[in-house]
């Protein structure tokens, strides 16, 4: 009886043991802004109103992985009008979304476009401009707002678009859709992604 208490014992022990040691080697995935960069290596990040925001994909589903970033294009064929940036914080408790809205991308292509008035709709329903959205959670009232860029809110700044890369910055300022007195600021945005290869991409 005593050798069986203390089988038990040792490897009750045991398993305890290695539990804490698998929990101190346990490290949290802590998201960080990106260096700038125009190589196409599916990267993006930026502050909204001090808050980090990166892509990070989502875990199963029915059609696959939910992406946390992916480009689109539209228009009326055979011309594309309209090209969008989506950025999705599908793991995080609480996660964001942003939206990138560039009219007339492939015609202008490398340069400065300026930010202008969103009505916080994608595609074809967007505004005929470049603009920006984004959802974010309020921690105060405890709900998820939209924000929408203003009229010359600010600028992005297209540093490559070439074989597939679309890299660059940006900055802006947006307003509440509820309450056009709110605002919030997008920092020290910067995107750098590979059409060919962001969607084999993992954003973890």
């Amino acid at each position: 009886m005593k050798t069986k208490l203390f089988t038990n014992l040792f490897w009750g022990s045991l398993l305890f043991l290695v539990s804490c040691s698998n929990n101190s080697d346990y490290q949290p995935f802590v998201p960080s802004l990106p260096p700038i960069t125009q190589t196409g290596a599916n990267t993006f990040g930026c502050y909204i109103d001090g808050v980090l925001l990166t892509p990070r994909d989502g875990t199963g589903g029915l059609y696959g992985t939910p992406k946390g970033a992916k480009i689109i294009a539209g228009g009326v064929p055979p011309q594309i009008t309209y090209t969008e940036i989506y950025i999705d914080d599908r793991k995080s408790d609480k996660g964001g979304l942003l939206r990138i809205h560039f009219e007339n991308l492939n015609d202008m292509g490398v340069g400065e476009y300026i930010v202008n008035e969103s009505n916080c709709q994608g595609n074809i329903d967007s505004r005929q401009n470049t603009n920006i959205y984004c959802r974010v959670f309020d921690s105060t009232a405890q709900v998820y707002k939209w924000y929408c860029s203003t009229e010359n809110a600010g600028s992005i700044k297209v540093t490559k678009y070439e074989n597939g890369i679309l890299s660059g910055t940006f900055s802006c300022l947006l307003k509440s859709l509820d309450n056009p007195n709110e605002h919030i600021e997008i920092t020290e945005g910067r995107f750098d992604f590979n059409r060919a290869t962001i969607s084999e991409t993992d954003f973890p």
